[in-house]
């Protein structure tokens, strides 16, 4: 399942049922004008499949992942945010600056946002269905 995503994309995991996340999902969709992203929520089959994979403690990471199927390589929280503003256009790519940030300061202000967006933004019942002309940059 993993191998079958094309090396030349990177998939954002997200929160499905996050406010927040699916905005976030729809912001990225919005600037990704070279077509570099694909998406799942966490909740979902691929989503599992990875977090089993990499033994992610959903515990402590349950807002967004960042997979490079070409390196084989995952990031999470802060990291994850910032390899996906870098890749989109400008002025998201120069949010690239806060890698200068330790990553347990990033960290901790990435952690105080995903414990608190459900209680600022919302949740939904269910994970975000694309309309049809977004379902090709979702897998389940």
């Amino acid at each position: 399942m993993i191998n079958n995503i094309p090396k030349d994309k990177r998939l954002i995991l997200f929160d499905g049922v996050c406010n927040l996340c699916n905005s976030s999902v729809l912001y990225v969709i919005k600037r990704d004008k070279k077509n570099k992203f694909l998406f799942a929520p966490l909740q979902s089959k691929i989503g599992e499949t990875i977090i089993n994979e990499f033994n992610i403690d959903t515990t402590e990471i349950d807002s967004i992942l960042l997979f490079n199927p070409e390196t084989y390589k995952i990031y999470s929280k802060s990291a994850a945010a910032l390899h996906v503003g870098k890749s989109l256009n400008f002025p998201t790519n120069i949010m690239a600056v806060f890698f200068i940030i330790p990553a347990f300061i990033r960290n901790w202000f990435y952690d105080f946002i995903a414990k608190n967006r459900y209680k600022w933004y919302g949740k939904r019942d269910a994970c975000m269905i694309p309309t049809p002309e977004l379902k090709a940059k979702f897998l389940d």
